[in-house]
């Protein structure tokens, strides 16, 4: 995804890169319909296999609610993994960056600012924290020439270890009432967090499939040479989409305040692994250059409702593990089957 500066290129060539990613999205869109409807088919048989072995309450309004406040702290991360992979980058720090972001929004002296002002503080806190996480990563990588994997791990690394040095080990405890009362609050018997995926999900499809930007993430995924060349500044691009990760995860911090009210540095840890796997099941390519939101957003809903079936059923964790590895690498090996066909085709 590296590049080097160059000249400004003809109008004519940067539109002809527009109209390849426009004619690649809609290649993609096409078969994307399949691929979601076979998403869809594995979310139904998952919810068949709920019911036959815990009855009929698997379907019930109260497990529904269950499983997607489950799934909107890793749906948020997700939706901003789409855009690093559908780049062909990757961030192994998202779950560290929120156990970052949720510690540094629950400090004393955060606390009191918000008392003082308004919750709004914590929650942009939060947000700039992560924000500031990516951006590191965005310019070792797009111009430290740093790869993706190693920038990420190390700040996968640091930003848990200073959530630990700002901590102290100990969990910060939430006493913003109004915060809580916002971010706890119910609306049509859903709770806020829920509501903030489902308005991040939105904006994140808009956002890949109907805008410049989104555009220009494919066509750096898809050939950061060519995109380059036609006139985009892939380095920034990068930089930006890294940023955008960081960001939602410290977004998904705050929605982890709300949950269990605490900020404590062990907050998402291993997430980034239930992050990747639902971006990849979801239809989005790891080598980058093809990405959905609607399939990350099932694949999130999958392995919720699949950790769901198997937490009814009393299955240790050990267990829960073993089958997300099992689909991680079946979803995996038909990417590489799909992506083979693609090429001969």
């Amino acid at each position: 995804m590296s590049g080097t500066p160059s000249a400004t290129p003809p109008p004519v060539e940067s539109a002809r890169v527009e109209e390849a990613a426009l004619e690649t999205g809609g290649r993609f869109a096409s078969s994307g319909l399949w691929r979601n409807l076979g998403l869809v088919i594995a979310l139904v048989l998952l919810c068949v296999v709920g019911i036959i072995t815990s009855g009929p309450d698997f379907v019930g309004g109260n497990n529904i609610v269950t499983i997607l406040r489950y799934a909107a702290i890793i749906g948020v991360l997700s939706i901003g993994m789409t855009f690093v992979i559908t780049a062909g980058g990757i961030d192994l720090s998202v779950g560290s960056v929120l156990g970052l972001a949720s510690v540094w929004a629950t400090t004393l002296a955060t606390q009191t600012i918000a008392a003082n002002t308004h919750w709004i503080v914590m929650v942009t806190t939060a947000v700039l924290v992560g924000a500031a996480c990516g951006l590191v990563n965005g310019v070792l990588i797009a111009y430290g020439k740093v790869v993706a994997f190693i920038a990420t791990l190390a700040m996968l690394v640091a930003a848990r270890g200073l959530a630990e040095i700002i901590s102290g080990k100990r969990n910060q405890n939430l006493e913003n009432n109004g915060f809580e009362a916002f971010w706890r609050d119910d609306f049509l018997g859903m709770q806020t967090i829920v509501w903030v995926f489902a308005v991040v999900a939105v904006l994140g499809w808009v956002l890949l499939n109907r805008t410049t930007f989104g555009r220009r993430t494919i066509a750096v995924g898809g050939n950061a040479e060519a995109a380059r060349l036609a006139g985009i500044k892939v380095r920034a691009h990068t930089t930006w989409l890294y940023v955008l990760c960081g960001a939602l995860a410290g977004l998904a911090g705050v929605m982890m305040i709300a949950r269990t009210t605490t900020g404590s540095s062990t907050h998402g840890t291993l997430y980034e692994l239930d992050v990747i796997a639902a971006v990849v099941v979801g239809g989005t390519l790891l080598i980058g250059g093809r990405g959905t939101i609607v399939g990350t957003v099932l694949g999130v809903l999958i392995f919720a409702t699949l950790s769901n079936v198997f937490t009814q059923n009393n299955l240790s964790i050990s267990v829960q593990s073993v089958a997300k590895g099992a689909i991680i690498v079946l979803a995996v090996l038909l990417q590489q089957q799909l992506a083979a066909r693609s090429r001969k085709t």
